[in-house]
C-alpha cells in the first residue's frame, strides 16, 4: 500500500459511481481511468483500494481491486463466502433446474448454499426440502410474513458475506426488510395473471447486518445461462453435485449418461437420487456439449 492508499469494502456500484465502507462511512468513488480500460468490472464484495479525491472534497478515487476468492456474474458479486437461493413452491413455484445450476456454481466457487424455502407458511414445500436434505444441500423453511426461521436465517447469516438470489417475487426483499428493519425497501405483488414475480431490485447492494457480517439483496430472474455461471466442463460438472457416487462407475471417465455400469444411474433408479437433480445435471451436461 502506498502512502494517502487506503482498504475499504465496495457495496454498491451504480452507473460510473463506487460506494465504499471506508470504516468511517459511505464514500462515493470514481474509478480510476487504469482499472476502467484493463476490463476488470467492480463488483459488490470487492476489497478495494481508494484514495481521496483531491479535486471533488467527499469523494474518492477507486484506485485497485485486492485479489478475489471468487467472483460471480449472476449475482454479480465477488468474495461471498455464502449463496442464499430463495426459493419457493407457492406463487411463483421455483423451477428446480434453478436451484441446482446455483447450487453447483456455488460449489465450483468454494462458496457455502443455502436453499432458503420461503412463504412456507402458504407452502412448506415439502417435496423440495427432502430433495435437497437428501442431497446433501443445506435447506431452511421461512416465511417473510409471520416470521418463522428468521432467527435461524440471521444465524447462518452472521459473520459472513452472503447474498440473496432466486427467481421474481420469491420474497428475496421482503425477507431483508425482516432481517433489517427501517430498511424498507420496495417490493412488488406477484402477477394474478402469469403468476410471474415482478422485478423490484435493480442492482446488488450490500447491507451491514447488526451482528456482524454483510447480506445483499440482488435482481430476480426467470432463466439462466449456463456460460454465464462457472468454469464447467465435462469433467468436473458431477463433482458438483455433491450425492453423486464419486469413482464408483465401470468406467473412470463416466458421463453417468448412456454408459454401463454407471453407479448414479442406478442411485437414481433405486431413488438415492432424486430425478429432478439428474434431469438437472444432464440439461447442464448437454449445454456444456454444446
Amino acid at each position: 500500500m502506498r502512502v494517502g492508499e487506503n482498504v475499504g469494502l465496495l457495496i454498491r456500484a451504480v452507473s460510473s459511481f463506487y460506494y465504499v465502507d471506508t470504516g468511517d462511512g459511505i464514500l462515493p468513488c470514481r474509478a480510476r481511468g487504469r482499472l476502467r480500460l484493463d476490463g476488470t468490472d467492480p463488483l459488490p464484495g470487492d476489497r478495494v483500494f481508494w484514495q481521496p479525491d483531491s479535486d471533488h472534497e467527499g469523494y474518492g478515487i477507486l484506485l485497485s481491486i485486492l485479489p478475489r476468492h471468487n467472483c460471480f456474474v449472476r449475482p454479480a458479486a465477488a468474495n461471498l463466502d455464502r449463496i442464499v437461493f430463495v426459493a419457493s413452491e407457492a406463487r411463483p413455484r421455483t423451477e428446480p433446474y434453478l436451484i441446482d445450476s446455483l447450487s453447483a456454481v456455488a460449489v465450483r466457487a468454494e462458496c457455502k448454499f443455502l436453499l432458503c424455502l420461503n412463504k412456507a407458511d402458504l407452502d412448506p414445500a415439502d417435496k423440495l426440502y427432502t430433495v435437497y436434505e437428501t442431497a446433501g444441500i443445506e435447506v431452511l423453511r421461512t416465511s417473510a410474513e409471520t416470521g418463522s426461521g428468521l432467527a435461524e436465517l440471521r444465524d447462518r447469516l452472521k459473520g459472513q458475506i452472503s447474498v440473496f438470489t432466486g427467481n421474481s417475487g420469491v420474497g428475496k426483499t421482503s425477507l431483508l426488510n425482516r432481517l433489517l428493519p427501517g430498511l424498507e425497501s420496495p417490493t412488488a405483488a406477484v402477477s394474478e395473471k402469469h403468476g410471474r414475480g415482478r422485478h423490484t431490485t435493480r442492482h446488488t447492494e450490500l447491507y451491514r447486518l447488526p451482528d456482524g457480517g454483510w447480506v445483499a439483496d440482488s435482481p430476480g430472474f426467470a432463466a439462466l445461462e449456463l456460460k454465464l455461471l462457472g468454469d464447467f466442463s465435462l469433467d468436473n460438472l458431477s463433482d458438483c453435485f455433491p450425492e453423486f457416487p464419486k469413482k464408483q462407475c465401470r468406467f473412470p471417465d463416466c458421463r453417468h449418461n448412456r454408459e454401463p455400469s454407471c453407479a448414479v444411474r442406478d442411485a437414481v433408479c433405486s431413488g438415492a437420487i432424486a430425478e429432478t437433480r439428474y434431469r438437472s445435471y444432464l440439461r447442464m451436461l448437454n449445454e456444456i456439449k454444446n
